[in-house]
């Protein structure tokens, strides 16, 4: 596995057309990848060496770009990026290929959604990793209208908001559809209720930089969680630590911990 790019695949999620790639061994147990907000599977899982880590792991990888990103569809309307309905995007793509048990990774966003995913869905669900969100996902992040406001300036010179421009910034490396992320901020961003993840049973690794300024505390949010576990990811911040060496170790280390190996489990 080098640093092309994957083939997509695709699927339908309601009215949506959703991309999705695959790597590494047929035969190993799947571990499904779902991206942060503003990015797209290839620059959160591939080009920061993920799908390599996994694929030689043995792990049968999983990715989607989530609505609004990536090759999916963009839809401009909010009403489309409710993280219930992400998750169900998901949710959908794990039973277009018939995988009933599954190891998922989520950043930022990503990790809402999977949250979501994982209270929903807890049949597809093996163990859960939170990247880049902590207690953030249950008291809120700060207020990210600037954000959506970031993306629909003019121009980047426009912009004044500290937090706006990183993620103006970064929307134009990606090439994204800056109204496609506007609509997504505005509601993607449903807080978890703390009763649902006390009575989540579902093992769950929860990994934040310890610069992240956005995430909230990761030890936080695995306390709530019968089996929640935390690491703090040295000297990263929200943007780096997603691909940090120390992360993906503790992740293949935690998926060992759980029972379910790159081949042991396969096929359940």
């Amino acid at each position: 596995m080098n640093l092309d790019r994957l083939q997509a695949s695709r699927f339908t999620s309601g009215d949506m057309d959703i991309a999705w790639y695959e790597a590494g061994s047929p035969d190993g147990f799947p571990v499904l990848l779902i991206h942060g907000f503003a990015s797209t599977a290839h620059v959160n899982w591939v080009f920061p060496g993920w799908v390599k880590t996994l694929e030689q792991a043995g792990y049968r990888v999983i990715a989607l770009d989530n609505r609004g990103h990536g090759e999916s569809d963009k839809p401009h309307d909010p009403e489309a990026y409710h993280p219930e309905t992400m998750a169900a995007d998901a949710a959908g793509l794990l039973d277009e290929l018939g995988i009933g048990s599954t190891h998922v990774i989520g950043y930022s966003m990503g990790a809402r959604i999977s949250a979501f995913l994982t209270l929903s869905r807890p049949d597809l669900v093996r163990s859960v990793v939170f990247g880049g969100l902590g207690m953030g996902m249950v008291d809120g992040v700060g207020d990210w209208d600037p954000i959506a406001d970031a993306l629909l300036a003019p121009s980047l010179d426009d912009v004044s908001d500290e937090r706006g421009r990183m993620f103006r910034a970064f929307a134009e490396q990606t090439r994204s559809d800056r109204f496609a992320l506007a609509a997504c901020i505005r509601t993607s961003r449903t807080l978890v209720d703390r009763g649902h993840l006390a009575s989540m049973v579902t093992p769950a690794l929860v990994g934040v930089g310890t610069r992240d300024d956005i995430a909230g505390s990761a030890q936080e949010l695995a306390e709530l969680m019968p089996h929640g576990e935390w690491l703090d990811i040295p000297n990263r911040d929200h943007m780096l630590a997603v691909g940090d060496k120390v992360f993906k170790a503790a992740v293949l280390e935690f998926f060992s911990n759980v029972g379910a190996g790159a081949v042991s489990e396969a096929g359940r």
